[in-house]
């Protein structure tokens, strides 16, 4: 089913404008906000692009490009830094070969920076999709990067 911004913003309520909601949902159909959408998407709300692009830079949730196949959410959090995250941190960041906001040159991933991700007890932590890796080592996130094709 091809999804059109059109279609999207039909279901985004414009009074009182709400961008961050509208930007969530454009997100969700097309998997990044399209920075050439920005224009459409202020006319639709009533406000202004500069509007719509500081919520976008504001947020770090949302993408203005297509994320890897796999995002992969990397808790910063003070728990974790206290586990001495940057450990594990380094071999993920060595095997895939890109940083924070980045996506492999394969597309497969897309690494992002979280500060919590509610598994303090088990820190250091990370997301792949929906699945939570904890007591991370630098072996385990190699393990847990072959577990998602």
């Amino acid at each position: 089913m091809v999804t059109t911004l059109d279609a999207v913003l039909t279901r985004c309520r414009s009074s009182p404008p709400n961008i961050l909601a509208t930007l969530q949902q454009v997100q969700a159909a097309f998997g990044f906000v399209p920075l050439e959408h920005v224009p459409r998407i202020a006319a639709h709300l009533g406000v202004t692009d500069a509007d719509v692009r500081g919520v976008i830079s504001f947020y770090h949730d949302l993408r203005t490009s297509p994320p890897g196949r796999h995002i992969i959410r990397y808790c910063l959090g003070d728990s974790c830094r206290a586990k001495h995250t940057e450990r594990a941190l380094t071999a993920l960041t060595r095997r895939l070969r890109c940083d924070f906001g980045e996506t492999t040159t394969d597309g497969r991933f897309t690494l992002t920076k979280v500060y919590c991700l509610g598994h303090c007890a088990l820190s250091p932590t990370m997301m792949i999709g929906e699945e939570t890796y904890a007591q991370l080592t630098p072996r385990s996130v190699i393990t847990a990067l072959q577990n998602h094709p």
